[in-house]
C-alpha cells in the first residue's frame, strides 16, 4: 500500500491506495485544515490511526509514501512557506515505521500527477498541440502561487522545481503597472504571489477600489466573497478586481511559457483556478497570455489546460511514491 499527500496552507489531503492498474486507487481518503494544526506529524498519526482501524487485512502494510508540499524542497525534508510546519521525509518514515518516504515541492507533485487527472477534470483555456518532450509549465494559483517545470532529460520529462511565485512581478499594462506601484508603496517589494494568490485578489480589490471608480458593497473582502461576488454578477468592483486578476494571471503565465519555450504545454492548478474557470475561459487570460511581441505567434501555438481537480496533488504524490 502507498501513503500520498498534499499538505498545502489551507488543506492537507491524506489517501492510502493502490496503483496497479496503472491509476491511483485511494482505500482511505480524508481532508484537514492545515491552519491550527499543531504539527505535520500529529495529523498523520490521526490519519495512520483510523487506517489501521479500518484496513482491510492484518497483512495491508503502507510500503512507500510521497508527500508534496507547498514550500522549498531541501534534501527529502520541507519547511512550509505560509504556515509553521516541517515535513520531513526520513523522521517520518523512522517514527511510522514506512521504508520510504519521499518529500518534493508542492508543484513538483501536481506537475507528476496531471498524468492522472481524469479527462472531465482538465479544461481547455487555449487550444493547441503539446509537443512530446518539449517544456511544460505548471501554475499553483491557491493560498500562495506555486510554480514547477517539466523537462526533458535524456528523454524523460524531470521536474524542476523553483520559488518561482517569489519572483517580482512585471506588469505589461498601464493598469498592471498602477496594481504594482499599489503594492510596491505599501510593501516595498512586487512579488507575483503578491498578486495571483488568495491574498492577491484582496489586493487587487483593494487596489479598484482605491481608485473610487465603482461603489463598494462588499462588507468583508475576502477573496472566496470577491470571486463569488464577480461571477454572480452582484458586486461591479469584485467583477473588475477579478477580471485584472486574470489578466495577471495571463500574463505571469505567459511569462514562464516564454521563458522555456513551453510547447508541452501549460497547466494551470491550484484551488482558485476552479473556483474561476469561468472567467479563465472569457478570452482575457489567452490575450494576456499571448501579449508576447515578438513571439506572439509562439505563444498563441502553446496548449493551456486548467486542472479543476483538487487531488492533483496527491495522485502525482502516489506516483512519486512508486518510483524508487
Amino acid at each position: 500500500m502507498i501513503l500520498a499527500g498534499d499538505v498545502g496552507a489551507t488543506k492537507i489531503l491524506l489517501e492510502v491506495g493502490e496503483s496497479r492498474t496503472g491509476r491511483w486507487e485511494p482505500v482511505l481518503s480524508r481532508r484537514f485544515a492545515t491552519e491550527g494544526a499543531a504539527s505535520f506529524a500529529a495529523v498523520l498519526e490521526a490519519f495512520l490511526k483510523e487506517w489501521r482501524e479500518s484496513r482491510p487485512g492484518a497483512g495491508a502494510k503502507i510500503t512507500s509514501a510521497g508527500f508534496g508540499v507547498a514550500g522549498p524542497a531541501t534534501g527529502n525534508r520541507v519547511k512550509m512557506t505560509n504556515r509553521p510546519l516541517v515535513v520531513d521525509g526520513d523522521a517520518i518514515s523512522e517514527r511510522f515505521r514506512v521504508p520510504r518516504v519521499r518529500v518534493v515541492n508542492d508543484l513538483v507533485a501536481s506537475a507528476h500527477g496531471i498524468a492522472w487527472v481524469p479527462a472531465r477534470e482538465c479544461v481547455t483555456i487555449q487550444p493547441g498541440r503539446a509537443v512530446e518532450g518539449e517544456p511544460r509549465v505548471v501554475l499553483g494559483v491557491g493560498t500562495g502561487l506555486g510554480i514547477s517545470y517539466l523537462m526533458s532529460v535524456d528523454g524523460r520529462l524531470r521536474e524542476l522545481a523553483g520559488e518561482g511565485g517569489h519572483a517580482g512581478f512585471a506588469p505589461a499594462t498601464r493598469e498592471q503597472a498602477g496594481l504594482w506601484q499599489a503594492i510596491f508603496a505599501a510593501e516595498g517589494r512586487v512579488s507575483a504571489e503578491m498578486i495571483l494568490s488568495g491574498r492577491g485578489l484582496a489586493n487587487v480589490y483593494e487596489y479598484l477600489q482605491g481608485k473610487n471608480v465603482h461603489p463598494v458593497t462588499l462588507q468583508s473582502p475576502l477573496p472566496a466573497r470577491i470571486s463569488q461576488a464577480a461571477l454572480d454578477g452582484s458586486d461591479a468592483l469584485s467583477g473588475a478586481a477579478l477580471d485584472l486578476f486574470v489578466e495577471c494571471m495571463g500574463t505571469v503565465a505567459g511569462d514562464h511559457a516564454l521563458s522555456t519555450m513551453a510547447r508541452g504545454g501549460v497547466y494551470l492548478t491550484g484551488g482558485i483556478v476552479g473556483k474561476i474557470l469561468p472567467r479563465l475561459q472569457n478570452g482575457r487570460f489567452r490575450e494576456a497570455f499571448c501579449a508576447k511581441s515578438p513571439h506572439s505567434a509562439v505563444l498563441m501555438r502553446i496548449p493551456v489546460r486548467a486542472i479543476t481537480s483538487e487531488r492533483v496533488g496527491v495522485l502525482g504524490a502516489a506516483l512519486l511514491a512508486t518510483q524508487r
